[in-house]
């Protein structure tokens, strides 16, 4: 199967080199690669322009979160580069911060709801008080109003928020696992299959590629499975 966008494979390697072989392995099965922080920490961005040149899409995942200027300072450096996409946390200084930054307007910027590592008891000793879901549709709310190009979510809450958000508007959902996949230290998780069925627009995966044996074919499994729910 040819690569398909909606699958972005999460390049979680400990260093550079790692990481570059990987995506070498992986070659023509993936069109899109998400950098997250062990990685820009030690000089991720020369990926991520190395990405960009082998014609890959390049997620860029900070999850920015601090005050205005910091998110306005970053956005504005990020989006000049290599990224496709840029996460930062759902709160509404954040989101408006990182809006106000973009240089280039072909960079999504996308809001983190609630991280998939978290469970209901997570937010309560946290001292949210809500319930997951209504906090999840609450920062999406506000996505929305601060003119967000889409949310991180998990593939639970995915069809609440298609229901009530634009149509081109993203779900990227991590906490992908198929069938017979570790959990790992993700809590709610879902399918393929179930994240597209859900209203996912992306789905992010790691482990279940990065970590197996063959992971061609871990890949090509994922591809045919998102394949069967194209629109």
């Amino acid at each position: 199967m040819k690569a398909d966008p909606r699958l972005i494979v999460a390049i979680d390697e400990p260093d550079l080199a790692s990481a570059r072989a990987l995506v070498k392995t992986l070659g023509e099965n993936v069109s899109y690669y998400k950098i997250g922080l062990t990685l820009l920490a030690q000089g991720g961005l020369a990926l991520c322009e190395e990405l960009a040149a082998q014609g890959k899409q390049v997620f860029q995942d900070w999850k920015l979160h601090d005050i205005g200027a910091q998110v306005e300072g970053a956005a504005k450096a990020a989006s000049s580069g290599a990224c496709d996409l840029l996460t930062v946390h759902a709160e509404p200084q954040v989101m408006k911060a990182a809006i106000r930054g973009r240089s280039n307007p072909n960079t999504k910027i996308i809001g983190v709801t609630v991280m998939t590592s978290l469970t209901q008891a997570d937010l309560d000793e946290m001292g949210y008080g809500v319930p997951l879901a209504d906090l999840v549709l609450r920062r999406v709310d506000q996505a929305v109003e601060c003119g967000m190009d889409g949310v991180v979510a998990s593939p639970h809450e995915a069809a609440l928020i298609r229901a009530r958000v634009p149509a081109d508007f993203l779900i990227v959902t991590p906490g992908v696992r198929p069938v017979g996949a570790s959990v790992d230290d993700q809590q709610r998780i879902a399918t393929p299959e179930d994240a597209f069925r859900n209203g996912a627009s992306h789905v992010v995966v790691g482990r279940p590629i990065t970590r197996v044996a063959d992971p061609v074919a871990a890949t090509q499994a994922i591809l045919a499975a998102i394949q069967s729910n194209r629109p």
